[in-house]
């Protein structure tokens, strides 16, 4: 006597799909040939909850199981009640019920003594559980067998490639050096504008060969240190100096930035720490808006002063007398 298929998936014959599905994913986890590669009993259970959830998962066919029962396994593997030879009882009563539709032209065995036909939905289904690794050798949606693993690639190479703050911000060709097949191989790569320290470029198929092709070539991006400049995001610092002249009168400065040298206006009476803001001129971005540059002022004094400007400054003390920390507090 065929096993009743609700019996198979542990659920009643009221169950939504809802609760057929959660019983399908747990018993299919349980019984899978691969979790199970030595148990042919969890194997030919498997598939007997493949049978069931794909029947009960399905209106039509579900009405028909509840309708024909034990029968039901006659009309999918292919019986005919309009076949049976001279003298044979009559089958069973189908009123009309139109068994293509319900199981389409795998429904009908013929003789051929395959494995139910599941459509390709049920076996995507099925890997989406378990990562697709569900489909068994020669196709089958029940996991007949090991599947072949295809060719292994290569491994991966994994490479440190330092650049320079310059080429980190507006990018560049660069060259380098890998050792590959036990020689110095000569490289290069093109850094795009906007790389940081961690970034990764993955060169396709430059990495160890293998039988299944090359692996890929991994460079991690190490950005050197600039002198003078730093990077705050796609923003660009710049500690600027300026003399004592030029921050009391005010001036006209030259500063260096990614896209050539601009000219800086100081405001007259601009003190150190003083922060200016020259937009677009940091770190490019290809896909969006480039940063800006930063400029934070630094009075820088003379190393050593003569006795004429040390009485010209006394003097301007008491022509602008100031009590720059009167108002610091604990």
């Amino acid at each position: 006597m065929a096993e009743d298929l609700y019996q198979t998936l542990g659920v009643s014959r009221d169950a939504d799909k809802g609760e057929l599905t959660k019983a399908y994913r747990k018993l299919a986890r349980k019984y899978h040939p691969d979790m199970n590669p030595d148990n042919p009993d969890a194997q030919e259970k498997f598939k007997r909850v493949q049978e069931a959830y794909e029947v009960l998962n399905d209106e039509q066919k579900r009405a028909a199981y509840d309708r024909y029962g034990s029968d039901f396994e006659k009309i999918r593997g292919g019986w005919n009640p309009g076949a049976g030879g001279g003298g044979g009882a009559a089958g069973p009563s189908f009123d009309g019920l139109d068994l293509e539709q319900i199981f389409g032209a795998a429904g009908r065995g013929g003789g051929g003594g395959g494995q139910p036909g599941f459509e390709n939905g049920f076996n995507d289904f099925f890997e989406q559980i378990l990562g697709g690794g569900a489909r068994g050798g020669g196709g089958s949606p029940f996991g007949g067998g090991q599947r072949s693993a295809p060719p292994q690639r290569g491994q991966n190479i994994r490479h440190e490639l330092s650049v320079t703050f310059r080429t980190a911000v507006l990018g560049d060709k660069v060259e380098f050096y890998l050792a590959r097949g036990g020689k110095q191989e000569k490289l290069s790569v093109t850094i795009p504008p906007g790389v940081s320290s961690g970034s990764k470029i993955r060169l396709r198929e430059q990495g160890h060969p293998g039988p299944g092709g090359a692996g890929d070539l991994i460079l991690i991006i190490q950005v050197d240190d600039h002198p003078f400049y730093k990077r705050n995001g796609n923003h660009l610092e710049l500690k600027l100096p300026i003399t004592v002249a030029e921050a009391v009168l005010g001036a006209k400065v030259d500063v260096p930035t990614p896209a050539g040298t601009i000219t800086l206006s100081v405001p007259a009476g601009s003190s150190s720490g003083k922060r200016l803001r020259l937009k677009g001129q940091g770190v490019r971005n290809p896909k969006g808006t480039d940063g800006d540059l930063i400029v934070e002022l630094q009075i820088q004094l003379p190393e050593s002063i003569d006795e004429e400007s040390t009485k010209l400054i006394e003097q301007f003390d008491e022509a602008n007398p100031m009590q720059p920390r009167e108002s610091l507090k604990f």
